[in-house]
């Protein structure tokens, strides 16, 4: 949700001054580049994952600001909605053992959590979309008592000027309106980050756009809104209109919205804060006292903070990340394409697969960003989030023949994705232990062509088969979710059946 803000404490009422500061902080960041003063190279990344609150009936519980000070961990995080949490994981090197490592973690932490949750009648859920959320429950009155949500839904809202539209046609339509944009909040996400070096930054994006796609095939786990049937992963739709701040008119004009996949394949990081700066109008107008040219001039690195706040407010679903650690400045691609869940195993799996192909992709001596064009990784975005494991998705044929063919995805990941991201793991000194059981998930839910998503839809038809209606099948449906997302055993080795009502 971008920078933490305190609500009245700021002034937003000069953006030409906010403006003029964006315009230094890019040049800013340009000389940074110039100068060749980021940090070295450091295989490091991190994790962060949103999360649902959920009682014992499936239902949504409104207790965050409850919960968190039960946890009192400054792992745990408040966010948008008051059903939602996020777990941040520290940094990692990506090298040994990491992934048993960063499991282990992230069980400990999630069973601590689900436990103090327990106090309030609560529990933790890991879902792209909780089932059982009702149109009543996204409504201003439920964002979290925090001013900068309060301040950012404000902005967003005078800036559309009328309120949001959700119109999502999948296997059913949903069509309703918004106040607010706390419908938002119902997309819980993993978010990956690499910290990488200015020359390496563009072929790790580039990479990462290449196969958003495929991510999102494997791991969709997001097929109910609001009671409806949609896309296998319908959060991107959701918090596109969700964060709409264009009228119709600016639409018909092409104006780009404020989440989107891109257009093009990028040359550098400039470019894309570039992109965000002439692009996107600030929704935060919030200035900073640090002139970070002077900075600069003094031998000093500048925070950048209008830029970072801007930054923030622009959702790709890879985006570029400028931050400062102990006076040294870093370039980060955060990867916000995957939903929550199902399970820390699939989680981590998830990553392997992600962290595997990024360095594989990026160092091919013929990129698959020169062999395909831009649109076929949009396009098989879209596919994917529509169709989820059941995607067929454009990639270029292997060889020297070139073209594109159009391949299911579990076999495109099988023949040709696995053996790469297995030699990326590699690359990146991960033993064998873990390279070989984390992808290993994934090559059987190729096989068994299973995913959170699919599961949640076979699921819930049993249940309405077996005689529940619309509303109870899809809380019995979230309720067996959770018994098994808290047995942690992977997705693709879930049992069917109607769920107990």
């Amino acid at each position: 949700m971008g920078e933490k803000v305190v609500s009245g404490a700021f002034d937003l009422s000069d953006p030409q001054r906010y403006r003029r500061k964006l315009h230094q902080c890019l040049e800013g960041l340009g000389r940074l580049l110039a100068e060749r003063r980021f940090d070295r190279p450091r295989n490091l990344m991190g994790m962060e994952i949103e999360l649902n609150l959920a009682g014992s009936d499936g239902m949504p519980k409104m207790l965050n600001g409850e919960v968190l000070p039960r946890i009192a961990s400054r792992d745990f995080q408040m966010e948008l909605g008051m059903f939602n949490l996020e777990v941040n994981i520290v940094p990692h090197r990506l090298e040994g053992r990491v992934f048993d490592q960063l499991a282990e973690e992230l069980r400990a932490g999630l069973g601590y959590a689900h436990r103090k949750a327990g106090e309030v009648d609560a529990g933790i859920m890991m879902i792209g979309i909780l089932p059982t959320l009702g149109q009543t429950d996204l409504v201003a009155a439920n964002l979290s008592e925090a001013d900068r949500y309060t301040l950012l839904n404000d902005q967003m809202v005078a800036a559309r000027g009328e309120v949001f539209s959700l119109d999502i046609q999948g296997v059913e339509r949903l069509a309703c309106t918004s106040a607010s944009i706390t419908p938002e909040a119902a997309c819980t996400s993993v978010q990956l980050h690499l910290q990488v070096t200015p020359e390496r930054f563009a072929a790790v994006w580039n990479a990462a756009q290449a196969v958003a796609g495929v991510q999102i095939a494997l791991g969709a786990n997001a097929p109910f809104l609001f009671g409806r049937e949609l896309w296998r992963e319908s959060r991107p739709p959701l918090f596109q209109q969700a964060t709409d701040t264009r009228p119709p008119e600016l639409r018909n004009q092409g104006v780009r919205p404020r989440t989107w996949f891109g257009e093009r394949w990028t040359g550098s990081a400039y470019e894309l804060f570039e992109e965000n700066v002439r692009y996107f109008p600030p929704l935060l107008p919030i200035c900073d006292e640090e002139d970070p040219l002077r900075v600069l001039d003094d031998g000093g690195v500048p925070r950048l903070q209008e830029l970072v706040l801007h930054n923030g407010t622009v959702y790709r679903w890879n985006r570029p990340v400028y931050g400062l650690v102990d006076g040294v400045p870093h370039l980060r691609v955060e990867n916000r394409v995957l939903p929550a869940g199902p399970t820390v195993t699939d989680v981590i799996a998830n990553a392997a697969l992600y962290y595997g192909l990024v360095r594989a992709l990026a160092e091919e001596p013929r990129p698959v960003w020169t062999r395909m064009p831009f649109e076929a990784a949009a396009e098989n975005f879209d596919t994917a989030c529509r169709r989820g494991i059941d995607a067929e998705l454009i990639w270029p044929r292997p060889g020297r023949t070139g073209g594109l063919a159009r391949v299911p995805a579990v076999k495109l990941v099988r023949d040709e994705l696995l053996p790469l991201a297995a030699a990326g793991l590699d690359a990146w000194n991960i033993e064998a232990a873990d390279r070989d059981r984390y992808l290993g998930i994934i090559e059987e839910r190729c096989r068994r062509r299973v995913n959170g998503a699919s599961w949640q839809v076979d699921t819930y038809h049993e249940a309405r088969e077996a005689g529940l209606g619309r509303h109870a099948a899809l809380a019995a449906t979230t309720r067996r979710y959770a018994e098994l997302m808290h047995g942690g055993e992977p997705v693709h080795s879930w049992p069917t059946g109607a769920p107990r009502p």
